[in-house]
């Protein structure tokens, strides 16, 4: 097995890492293999997905590309991705990257030595290759498809002979002193901050032409937006309240109210649509319960006190709503996370519209994030519009929950690593968890950009948070962007982080306990690590998304 560098490296695609896999096994004991090597010359930056360093053979940097890649009469190499056909350039890649990197090498003082043989190869994992394939830039033995992988390691070792006879083979001194002037560079991984923001960037640009749905639908005041995890409803419900709002939509400004479950979005709502012209904001922002304080309701029920919070609290706000004067009330109201309302919240919120027939009620949903023993539904009739594109999420991710989902959705997220599963014992999760942690910030994402989230009791990170911060504080954390997140699925809901660790630290007997594992594997938008037990796994969610896991 050859020697790999990084120790624990990491693939935005797939394809990567099966190719990567295959040489690990496939090269002898002394080669070794690097992943994800950038470096940068005058002209421009390159990046080799893999570097193989062989004694008795040569160096060969390896390109791969993984979805369907094509060549056309006049000779463009041609890829699909996201329904695009787009052209690439995967030999001038490979030889590029090869020339800068040998370049590298041989102008390293330590390098005295006369040349080595240095090549390149370029594999299209997912197409197939006729026996006689040949570009003008690429003879067949210098590119691989997948019906090439079973033997992928001695093509690979193959390549510098035949490219490269006029250069001597290298050592394994060689190779040693190579792989010692490329670790001088430190090996710099892929900037996975960047990756992410990148991909964030394009589900921000996607969502927004979702958004014109919002347009299309400007003359109907009564709709529900349903739409599976990762479907942008909280973007969508962020842009509809600030066009409401502004009076983008209609051309006449509304006074509008944004309500929602959990504190946790609440606060993120209130980040994002409290700021600017306080012309052009919603008149309320928040939860139930900050509406209630809002009318001056003194909130006496406890945490677990369901008579309070879903018969006597509704009661006293619809009363309050009756009496509320004309500038008081809202010309809209928009509900985020609907599922989570109970029949007699909607009451209130019906009663606080300036016009009770004719006022704006949008309600966005998805009825497989109901964790709550809750089935409350508007008191009116909603027009339905579902959105079915997962916009959010990798496709890696989204593929992972899809049999969690309300229904099947067209992946448009783009591709990021593999989804990991960690097999541990329920009562040693939370342990595992915190080592997964540990290995997301070794791999290079930011404290920021992780969430440690449990399904079963809290993990004692967040009991301390909330005792020694309040529940307040503890959801300013959430932005402060310092450290790691420590939270529950379950005031997680409507919330995202690139990378989460899920810690299924329950035994799946509970209630609803599909449906807290759908929230809990759709909150990571980039890389998610699944710690729990293998049988619990099957009991929430089956045998197929124990299968799906069990793969990676």
């Amino acid at each position: 097995m050859a020697i790999f560098v990084p120790d624990q490296p990491s693939f935005v695609t797939p394809s990567e890492r099966d190719v990567w896999q295959r040489l690990v096994r496939q090269l002898g004991d002394d080669c070794v293999l690097l992943s994800n090597y950038r470096l940068s010359d005058e002209h421009k930056d390159h990046e080799a997905d893999l570097v193989a360093l062989m004694p008795d053979s040569g160096i060969v940097v390896v390109e791969v590309k993984g979805s369907h890649v094509w060549v056309e009469p006049d000779g463009r190499w041609m890829i699909s991705r996201q329904g695009t056909d787009e052209r690439i350039h995967p030999v001038d890649q490979a030889r590029d990257a090869t020339y800068v990197l040998r370049h590298l090498v041989e102008s390293d003082p330590r390098w005295n030595r006369t040349r080595v043989r240095w090549s390149h190869h370029v594999v299209l994992a997912r197409t197939p290759l006729a026996d006689d394939f040949a570009t003008p830039d690429c003879p067949r033995w210098q590119i691989s498809g997948s019906g090439d992988l079973g033997e992928l390691g001695r093509r690979i070792w193959d390549t510098t002979s035949l490219h490269r006879s006029d250069a001597r083979p290298p050592t394994k001194d060689d190779i040693d002193l190579i792989r010692e002037i490329l670790s001088g560079r430190s090996l710099p991984a892929k900037d996975l901050t960047a990756i992410a923001e990148d991909r964030a960037s394009l589900a921000d640009r996607l969502t927004m032409e979702q958004a014109q749905l919002l347009r299309v639908t400007r003359l109907l005041n009564r709709v529900e937006i349903r739409g599976g995890a990762g479907s942008g409803k909280t973007v969508l419900a962020i842009r509809q309240a600030s066009d409401l709002a502004s009076g983008r939509l209609t051309g006449e400004r509304q006074r509008v109210a944004v309500v929602c479950y959990s504190y946790g979005l609440a606060h993120h709502l209130q980040r994002e649509l409290l700021t600017g012209s306080t012309a052009k904001r919603p008149a309320f922002v928040g939860t139930f319960e900050d509406l209630a304080r809002a009318w001056g309701i003194e909130i006496t029920g406890s945490r677990d006190d369901s008579d309070f919070w879903e018969v006597e609290l509704p009661r006293l706000m619809a009363a309050r709503a009756a009496e509320l004067p004309p500038q008081a009330r809202f010309d809209s109201v928009i509900v985020d996370e609907a599922q989570d309302f109970a029949d007699d919240w909607w009451t209130p919120l019906v009663g606080a519209l300036r016009d009770e027939a004719t006022g704006g009620i949008f309600a966005y949903s998805d009825e497989r994030q109901r964790v709550f023993a809750r089935f409350g539904r508007p008191p009116l009739a909603l027009v339905p519009l579902v959105l079915d594109h997962n916009l959010r999420n990798t496709r890696q991710i989204a593929q992972s929950f899809a049999p969690l989902a309300p229904a099947s959705m067209l992946l448009r997220g783009g591709d990021g690593p593999e989804v990991e599963f960690v097999p541990v014992a329920t009562a040693d999760a939370i342990e595992a968890a915190d080592d997964q942690v540990e290995r997301l910030l070794e791999e290079g994402w930011e404290p920021k950009d992780v969430a440690l989230l449990t399904m079963g009791a809290r993990h004692p990170v967040q009991k301390e948070r909330q005792e020694s911060l309040g529940f307040a504080g503890y959801w300013d954390e959430f932005w402060s962007n310092d450290d790691v997140f420590y939270g529950h699925v379950l005031g997680f809901k409507g919330m995202e982080r690139r990378a989460v660790v899920l810690c299924v630290n329950e035994h799946g007997t509970r209630d609803r306990s599909r449906e807290r594992l759908y929230v809990g594997m759709s909150r990571a938008t980039d890389r998610l690590v699944i710690v729990a037990d293998p049988e619990v796994i099957r009991t929430i969610g089956g045998s197929e998304l124990l299968e799906r896991l069990g793969r990676h």
